[in-house]
This record gives C-alpha cells, sequence and structure tokens, in this order.
C-alpha cells in the first residue's frame, strides 16, 4: 500500500498539472506577447545613436544571401546545432537529415528550400521583401501587400497592422525600418506546425516532438512553446507539470542572433538587420510577464486549492482562475496596440509609450549574453507577473477582468480598449498606462542592449 505522503505528493501534482495545462489550452487562441513588435521597436532603437547612424543597407533576397554564402552557412548551421545541444534544456535535436549543406549543383529554390528545413521553419513562410510601415507613413511609391502576401496565417489579422510595402532587390533601405518590420514576423508564421502531431508534413519531419501544451489542432497554438519562457516556476510546477520545461525561445534568439551576426560579417546588412529582428521578437516576447509565467496572480498554494476543489467537483473556481488570466493578459495587448499605434499617429514625441521606450536610464548595467533571455528577461518578466496582474485588474472595469461570462475577443469584436477607457473619462487611461510603462522600458532596454552586442561584434 502506498504512503500516505507519497499519495498526497501524487495528488499535488496531478492538481497543478491539471491546472497548467487548463491555462496553458488558452494558447489555442492567437495570443502574443506584444499586438505588434514593430510599433515598440521603432522608438526603443531610435534613442540608440550608433544604431541610427547606420547607412541604409541593400535589399536583398534570401536566395541572393544563401548563393553567397552557402559554404558558410553550413558550419554556422552546425556549430548552432552543438550549441543548442549543450546549452538549450530539454532541446529537441535536430534530425541529421536536416542538416544543411551547400551543394553548388542545387537550384536556387532547392537551396533555400534546405536552409529552411535545416532552420526548421513553417516551410509555408513568405519571407517577401517587404517594410511594414508605420502609422499615417506613405509608402513612397512602393507597390502595396496584402496580408497574404507577407503570411500564409488562416486566422486573418488585419487588425493589429497598417501597412505593408513591397522592397526592389537592391533598393537601399534604412536599417530601423528593415529590424521594426522584421520584429513583428515571428508572429507571421514562422513557428506554425512544427511539432509532430500537428498534422503537418515538416512538423513529423523536424524532430521537435509532440507540442508540449496548447492545441496542436489549432493554428496558432502550435508557436507558443517558441515564444514563451517558463523558465521560474517553482520546483513542485516542474514536478508536477515537465511539459512546461519545453518551451525554447532561448533556441531561436541565439539562432537568430548567429545567423544576423554572420550576415553583418560577410557583407549582407539587410539579412544581418533582418534575422536581428528576429532575435529580438524572441527576447521582446519575453518582457511581457504573461509569457513568463503560467498563472500570473496565482500563486502555487492557490493553484492547488484551485485544483483540489475542481477534483471534486467543484469546477467554478478553476474556470474562473483560467478565464480572468486569459482576458487580462489579451486586455493588455489589446491596450497596448492602440496606445502605440496612436502615439505614432499623433507625431507627439513626448507620448509617455515613447518616453519609456527610450527611458535608457538603466541600459548601461545590462549587457547582452547568451543567457539573458532566461536569467535576465524573463526572470524580470517572472517577478513582475503578479503585480502586472494586479494593476490590469485595478485599471480596468472589472468586465474585462473578473467576470466569468465575459470571453475578450469573443463576447464583444472589435474592442478598442484605450478608446473605451477615454469614453469614460480622461483620466481613466492612466492607471492603465502605469501598468505598461514599467513593461515598456524593459522592452526598449533589451532590445538596445541585444543591438549594441550585435554592433559590437561586427
Amino acid at each position: 500500500m502506498a504512503k500516505p505522503s507519497s499519495v498526497v505528493c501524487v495528488a499535488v501534482r496531478r492538481s497543478v498539472a491539471a491546472l497548467a495545462l487548463a491555462a496553458l489550452s488558452l494558447v489555442a487562441a492567437p495570443a502574443h506577447a506584444w499586438s505588434n513588435h514593430a510599433l515598440c521597436t521603432w522608438p526603443a532603437l531610435a534613442a540608440l545613436p550608433e544604431f541610427t547612424a547606420l547607412p541604409p543597407a541593400p535589399a536583398e533576397s534570401l536566395a541572393s544571401f544563401l548563393k553567397a554564402e552557402a559554404s558558410g552557412l553550413q558550419k554556422l548551421l552546425d556549430d548552432e546545432e552543438a550549441w543548442a545541444q549543450r546549452h538549450v534544456p530539454n532541446y529537441p535535436a535536430r534530425p541529421a537529415a536536416l542538416a544543411f549543406r551547400a551543394d553548388p549543383s542545387l537550384s536556387a529554390d532547392e537551396l533555400q528550400r534546405r536552409f529552411i528545413a535545416a532552420l526548421r521553419i513553417n516551410p509555408a513562410s513568405k519571407l517577401p521583401l517587404f517594410l511594414q510601415l508605420r502609422p499615417g507613413q506613405g509608402g513612397a511609391g512602393r507597390a502595396a501587400l496584402t496580408e497574404a502576401d507577407v503570411t500564409p496565417l488562416k486566422t486573418k489579422e488585419s487588425s493589429k497592422f497598417d501597412a505593408f510595402v513591397a522592397l526592389r532587390e537592391g533598393e537601399p533601405v534604412p536599417v530601423i525600418d528593415i529590424v521594426a518590420s522584421a520584429t513583428d514576423e515571428p508572429d507571421y508564421g514562422l513557428d506554425i506546425g512544427i511539432w509532430s502531431d500537428n498534422g503537418t508534413p515538416h512538423g513529423a519531419a523536424y524532430g521537435f516532438g509532440k507540442q508540449p501544451f496548447g492545441n496542436p489542432k489549432v493554428e496558432f497554438s502550435s508557436q507558443a512553446p517558441m515564444h514563451i519562457g517558463f523558465f521560474h516556476e517553482s520546483a513542485i510546477v516542474y514536478k508536477a507539470a515537465p511539459f512546461l520545461g519545453r518551451t525554447f525561445p532561448e533556441y531561436r534568439v541565439h539562432l537568430w542572433r548567429s545567423l544576423a551576426a554572420y550576415a553583418l560579417k560577410t557583407g549582407h546588412p539587410y539579412w544581418g538587420w533582418r534575422f536581428a529582428g528576429w532575435a529580438l521578437h524572441y527576447l521582446q516576447d519575453l518582457t511581457q510577464p504573461y509569457h513568463a509565467r503560467v498563472l500570473p496572480g496565482i500563486s502555487t498554494a492557490r493553484m492547488l486549492g484551485i485544483n483540489t476543489l475542481d477534483i471534486v467537483g467543484v469546477k467554478g473556481p478553476k474556470e474562473r482562475a483560467i478565464t480572468f488570466v486569459s482576458n487580462r493578459h489579451f486586455a493588455l495587448e489589446n491596450y497596448q496596440l492602440r496606445w502605440l499605434r496612436a502615439a505614432h499617429l499623433s507625431g507627439r514625441d513626448d507620448d509617455l509609450a515613447f518616453r519609456a521606450l527610450r527611458d535608457t536610464a538603466l541600459d548601461a548595467g545590462a549587457p547582452y549574453r547568451d543567457d539573458s533571455p532566461r536569467q535576465a528577461i524573463a526572470k524580470a518578466s517572472h517577478e513582475a507577473s503578479d503585480a502586472t496582474d494586479a494593476a490590469v485588474v485595478a485599471a480596468l472595469p472589472p468586465k474585462y477582468t473578473s467576470d466569468p461570462d465575459y470571453t475578450f475577443g469573443v463576447t464583444e469584436t472589435g474592442l478598442d480598449l484605450r478608446a473605451e477607457l477615454a469614453k469614460a473619462s480622461p483620466a481613466a487611461v492612466a492607471p492603465m498606462e502605469q501598468a505598461l510603462l514599467p513593461l515598456l522600458r524593459q522592452f526598449g532596454l533589451h532590445t538596445r542592449s541585444f543591438v549594441r552586442g550585435l554592433l559590437a561584434a561586427r
């Protein structure tokens, strides 16, 4: 017969695992850490004079880059695989058959296909020469692109975009626009369908295994384990729910950073800065507390209590907890998108959001290192998660944060949360903005730290 203590331990682990899985089922929705990364990246990097002084970079197709650098990329990607196996916990090794090999007999299309397979990204990714325009900015005579031109996603999100334009090969492009546009690009489907249970040919071939959490049959759900970093949960949570240890933004960041550094050193600044933008996306995701903590605002002890009630048939507390955290996460994103878009359209350089993103007061004390995603960025977000959750609850009307019958984005569609608060009173927006300002400062700090490190490594 099992000892009572061991029975209790098993029950505890099952309770935590069940609640964590239920919470992470919310990742089936198209939620991001930040609704549009570019809107925050432009002001964050505008505060880095050594970056803004860079000359424009000529646009270059991926095929041209690969043709010129195939041999060097073969070694780089082999080195990257070795690094990931040594340094990324629970890393799923790349199958040997996907190793990139420089072969001069290959066509440009086949070389690109093999490169994409070695990166283990969605082969349907569009990867055009393009820019996202700032709100209110004209395209300077460039051809307009639709959402379908830049993303293969079936789940359309036109509300988060302003406009895209095409670039011509060789066209000089401001480096800040290359990076900012690229910081939003990983949300255009790079990490979709990559797990073995996603029902895709590439998911079956890539060797990542089954999707750790979320619904593998829902399109957007499959990107979450690459964009979330649950690195600082309590020991009992990991013991109960080991799938939480299978989140891999560190792998993506290091891969894209290495490619960026290589491209910059070998005379391909367009791809150097575009890869840098991809890396920044995952770093910036980790500055959002809802991407660094499973259930902000809910302690491990409370998780256990809630799930114990669920086990004995009292379902309400568990369902409410999950709905509340989900709604607060989505509300934060909704407000950020509307605030930043309005700030860009206003043309006011002194907007509080821009000032927070440009705040360099802490920059000197945050040099970028390989362990920064885990030990600096995600750790700070995890530590701030309870306070952020509480601030969102205090700032917003209860229906958005504490109504079990309200589902954000479903109960009401097309919601502009900032406009809704402003209707009530101009002063009503202040508490929500105060909740966001510390997160925007972290976003700007780590964005500049990463880029400063790349500049020094050239």
